[in-house]
């Protein structure tokens, strides 16, 4: 087990634990071997509670306040098969507290599987009250109603934001960048990059964030955007960036943040061909699974980059598994 001394600044911040400490850095030798790179994984896929998932070290930050504001009852907002609802409705069970999650039907699949399997079954299970929107709504305007509802009757609601990636919850991923950066150290790796998908854009920023305090070099993090255009995608990353760096006090110059929007697709949570030969070709090769909406597509963005001889040859490449397997259940008739 590595250990790390946080900066002063996180430290101080009301945390709700949920995660066991840290998650393992493992190597993938048959897929190296296929590919002349030396790829790892960060299996943030293995955290232990509700199925696992990098929301959980955001939630840690985003609960550590709901509590520390007497809390009762927390609301957050997704798409129907959202794996942050599933680990915001679990880690309320955790902590005690009720959840509402106010889903929308933002893609455009209506099969059974989709509507009822993966994570929407997770949901119901840990105790959550669901609100079903169509895709257009304003989801997050009908959390805050809902919030102002419940407060009428005595409940003290806290509303979590989309993918809990707000400046408190990027917290989860600048402690990450501490935690990655011991493990490396510890196990006499230097990573030329580490690759992670970019949905709501808080684990992006927040290792981006946490390494920039930590080496200077927040060019270390590249994403792949699996939700909005490449331009919507980067903008929002680099504010999220600015407003963590300013939510710890730190001073250090907007680093330049490095983002693929080719692996997109048609657009969120819709199946691509190289989605699906990356989630085959890892289960085949490693015998691990990869969800088909984040990782899968960032994957795929990581083989092509690779086959396209974009790494030096024997260059070693961490890839953040950020979890989200009950998706693949919903996704049955893609596969």
């Amino acid at each position: 087990m590595v250990s790390y001394q946080l900066p002063t600044q996180l430290a101080a911040i009301p945390r709700f634990p949920l995660l066991e400490g840290a998650t393992p850095i493992q190597a993938l030798p048959r897929l190296s071997k296929q590919l002349g790179v030396k790829l790892f994984v960060k299996r943030d896929d293995l955290m232990g509670l509700g199925g696992g998932g990098n929301k959980l070290r955001k939630l840690e930050f985003l609960l550590g306040e709901a509590m520390a504001l007497g809390a009762d009852t927390i609301i957050t907002v997704g798409g129907r098969q959202s794996n942050h609802a599933r680990l915001t409705a679990a880690a309320a069970a955790r902590a005690g507290l009720a959840c509402e999650l106010v889903l929308t039907r933002n893609v455009p699949r209506h099969d059974e599987a989709y509507q009822h399997n993966g994570n929407i079954l997770l949901d119901e299970l840990f105790g959550a009250t669901l609100h079903d929107l169509p895709g257009e709504a304003d989801a997050l305007a009908y959390a805050e109603a809902r919030a102002e509802e419940l407060r009428a009757c005595g409940q003290r609601v806290y509303v979590c934001p989309l993918g809990g990636s707000s400046p408190l919850g990027c917290l989860g991923y600048v402690a990450c960048a501490w935690e990655i950066s011991a493990q490396a150290n510890a196990m006499e790796l230097d990573f030329a990059q580490l690759i992670v998908p970019n949905g709501s854009g808080g684990t992006h920023a927040g290792l981006a964030a946490g390494f920039a305090l930590l080496e200077g070099h927040a060019q270390r993090v590249k994403s792949y955007t699996v939700l909005a255009p490449l331009s919507q995608a980067k903008a929002t990353t680099e504010q999220k960036v600015a407003d963590t760096l300013a939510l710890l006090q730190a001073s250090h110059p907007q680093p330049e943040i490095l983002l693929d929007g080719e692996h997109l697709g048609e657009g969120y949570g819709i199946p691509t061909d190289e989605m699906k030969e990356a989630v085959q070709f890892l289960a085949r090769t490693e015998g691990l699974l990869l969800d088909p909406v984040y990782g899968g597509k960032a994957f795929a963005g990581l083989l092509h980059d690779i086959r396209s001889q974009r790494y030096q040859p024997g260059a070693s490449i961490l890839f953040l598994m950020t979890g989200g397997v009950p998706g693949l259940f919903a996704y049955r008739s893609a596969f």
